[in-house]
């Protein structure tokens, strides 16, 4: 009798086991911005989201290399949330069911080229060549092929008829879609860089672009590596400590990804 009941247990024991120690419990429950107190979030590191993330009540922020490695840690419920510009977030969950963007925006944002502190004669001609693509269309024809409704993905082409003199260095991080990614041959696309493409076309340069961790790049043009840093970057204080920065040339908004 003894040795029945034990089987007994032992068998209620791992029936247990078996349905309540696979996949974790997921009982967090984040519907807005103040449920991320005390709360696991990710980010990626350097981004304005991480630097947000750290400013919540007794958050655990965790820090990753890009945007893609913060969902996956949702996803196997490492994190409880991601804050993310919300197009990049658009980007990462779109064939994926189990996640959702909150409806009210994190925190709203502009994005503006960065470039060497002390600078102004580059500045003045960054400003001015972005002045130009905004009255004359340009920057909303990119857009459309990038962020509208339906965006084709199709790259601005550059024109051939400018005589360019001089290269112009561009940090960024393309694991930032729609702005930057990376195709299947290789290069670097996305609004970002045809905007860079466009300047270039205004100053009659060539453009270089340069691939690198996101919390590099204003270092990169802090000590004149690179001549400018397009990667989806808002103005902040920390940072305008150690560059400059023009005009904006876009706004967004950063967004909390949760699981379902």
């Amino acid at each position: 009798m003894k040795k029945v009941v034990g089987l007994l247990s032992a068998f209620i024991i791992a029936v247990s086991c078996f349905s309540g120690c696979g996949d974790k419990e997921d009982s967090v429950n984040i519907n807005n911005a103040d449920d991320l107190k005390g709360k696991s979030i990710g980010a990626q590191i350097g981004t304005t989201g991480f630097i947000l993330a750290g400013d919540i009540q007794d958050a655990k922020v965790q820090k990753y290399k890009d945007g893609n490695e913060a969902v996956q840690a949702l996803l196997k419920k490492d994190v409880d949330a991601v804050i993310i510009d919300k197009l990049t977030a658009q980007e990462l969950i779109n064939e994926n069911d189990n996640l959702k963007i909150l409806s009210n925006p994190f925190n709203e944002e502009e994005y503006a080229i960065a470039y060497k502190k002390g600078n102004t004669e580059l500045g003045e001609k960054l400003n001015s060549a972005i002045e130009k693509l905004k009255s004359d269309g340009t920057l909303d024809d990119i857009s459309r092929h990038w962020i509208g409704n339906k965006p084709d993905h199709k790259s601005y082409t550059p024109k051939s008829d400018v005589e360019r003199t001089g290269t112009l260095v561009m940090a960024t991080n393309a694991e930032f879609p729609p702005y930057e990614s990376i195709e299947q041959g290789g290069e670097i696309v996305g609004f970002d860089i045809d905007m860079a493409t466009a300047i270039c076309d205004e100053l009659g340069m060539e453009l270089k672009v340069k691939n690198m961790d996101f919390s590099s790049i204003i270092a990169s043009v802090s000590c004149g590596e690179s001549d400018i840093g397009v990667a989806g970057i808002s103005v902040t204080p920390e940072r305008s400590e150690n560059v400059d920065f023009t005009q904006s040339y876009a706004v967004s908004s950063q967004v909390i990804i949760v699981r379902e």
